[in-house]
């Protein structure tokens, strides 16, 4: 409780950052959370002892409204976008920032990860130079399908998978008007096996804190795949921590990271991990809840701990770090839901009650809706179960009593949990002791 009574802001009100808060406030923190959404709109700050509408993006704004309201740090998490005024404000306000403004610059633009990724020889999703002023020229080899994304942009917003030259057109419209500086990344389509991985950096060490499998599931017309679970650990972990985990760290080095987290999605192919997704923060995946039970510490409160201190405070990390837990296996059942205004969510307590459950995670609580805008995003997860198991058949069958467990019933009395873990082939993808 030496953390009691210190003040944490928190940039961004959306429900993800109540995990933010209720952690600091388990650890004694006063928390306040600014953004300019109105309170009735944004959760964290209705859960929050304090709430603020300042402009996050204002970064001069921003330091004088920290020193004025004495905070003695500030955390951002879920939310690319806003990663470099952040470390832009701490360094004005003098407080702990985990990752600098240069390095969020690189980490949140696919174009110049994928670069600095090539200097190191790291497998990454091959991808397609076009120039809108030359587009047919420039477009004429291209191999159909290709994935079109922003450049900056998170939560699988303006993405689109595309068979041909006219869909590719309508694409980069799509994507460019979503990303803050209109620029666009075409990619080959590798429909292949997914895997994530997890990086924890603490005073200039790293640690590889896990390889998860990302079952994504193709349950919904005209959108891309989303997750409707993990497994922890993958099959490639072995070859991924021999072969591409120094080269890894060699790139981390070379642009000085010291302190934080860092998640790669990545595409399996001939057993190599091709990561085509990064973020240097937390996930909406949750799996400091399974690093947690698994092995003892958390990566959230660690983040918290840096921001109030300077110090990541896991004196033990070397002997706590271990991403094959032992020879045990970990969860995360993650439910999606079709649009819809939500009425009923049943099931949850007997969810609760399986012997390997260790929390359920409500993202859409009921009277949320899930918006026809949301179709394709993230934000149709609308439940995480993370769990435990002593085997993979046991972890299987648990994840599938999940599934078949829970309901969410919109107010015209559909069911709106789309299919998920039913029928995937996991053949190939757990790691085997």
């Amino acid at each position: 409780m030496e953390l009691k009574g210190k003040r944490l802001l928190i940039l961004g009100g959306a429900r993800l950052s109540c995990e933010i808060i209720n952690h600091a406030k388990a650890m004694g923190v006063v928390t306040a959370v600014t953004d300019y959404y109105p309170l009735e709109k944004c959760p964290a700050k209705q859960l929050a002892d304090e709430a603020y509408y300042e402009d996050t993006s204002n970064v001069d704004c921003m330091a004088e409204f920290i020193k004025e309201q004495k905070f003695d740090g500030v955390l951002t998490g879920f939310t690319d976008s806003v990663l470099p005024y952040y470390a832009e404000m701490c360094e004005k306000a003098g407080l702990p920032a985990y990752g600098t403004k240069e390095q969020f610059d690189i980490f949140i633009d696919k174009q110049k990860y994928k670069k600095l990724m090539r200097e190191f020889d790291i497998p990454t999703i091959p991808d397609y130079k076009i120039d809108l002023h030359e587009f047919e020229k420039t477009t004429a080899d291209i191999v159909y399908p290709v994935i079109v994304k922003p450049a900056e942009s998170s939560g699988a917003r303006g993405i689109t998978v595309c068979y041909s030259k006219e869909e590719l057109k309508m694409a980069i419209a799509i994507a460019s008007s979503t990303s803050e500086d209109q620029e666009v990344l075409v990619e080959r389509y590798i429909d292949n096996p997914e895997a994530t991985i997890f990086w924890l950096f603490v005073d200039g060490q790293y640690y590889l804190m896990m390889i998860g499998n990302r079952h994504v599931k193709h349950n919904q017309e005209g959108v891309i795949p989303l997750p409707v679970g993990y497994t922890y650990p993958a099959s490639v972990q072995p070859r991924f921590l021999s072969e591409t985990a120094p080269k890894m760290e060699k790139m981390f080095r070379s642009v000085g990271i010291k302190n934080g987290m860092m998640f790669m999605q990545s595409k399996i192919v001939d057993g190599e991990c091709w990561v085509y997704d990064i973020g240097y923060r937390l996930t909406g995946s949750l799996e400091y809840i399974n690093l947690k039970e698994m092995c003892g510490y958390d990566p959230l409160d660690m983040l918290i701990r840096f921001a109030l201190t300077g110090d990541m405070g896991e004196p033990d990390i070397v002997k706590k770090a271990d991403p094959y837990f032992s020879g045990k296996y970990t969860y995360n059942v993650s439910l999606l839901c079709k649009p819809g205004k939500i009425a009923k969510i049943t099931g949850l307590d007997e969810i609760e009650k399986l012997p390997g459950v260790i929390s359920v995670v409500v993202a859409h609580p009921e009277g949320d809706e899930i918006t026809p805008k949301m179709k394709g995003l993230l934000a149709q997860i609308t439940i995480r179960v993370l769990g435990k198991a002593d085997s993979i058949e046991t972890m299987k069958a648990e994840m599938l009593e999940i599934q078949r467990l829970a309901h969410v019933i919109s107010d015209t009395g559909e069911e709106m949990i789309l299919p998920g873990m039913e029928d995937l082939d996991y053949k190939g993808t757990i790691y085997e002791q």
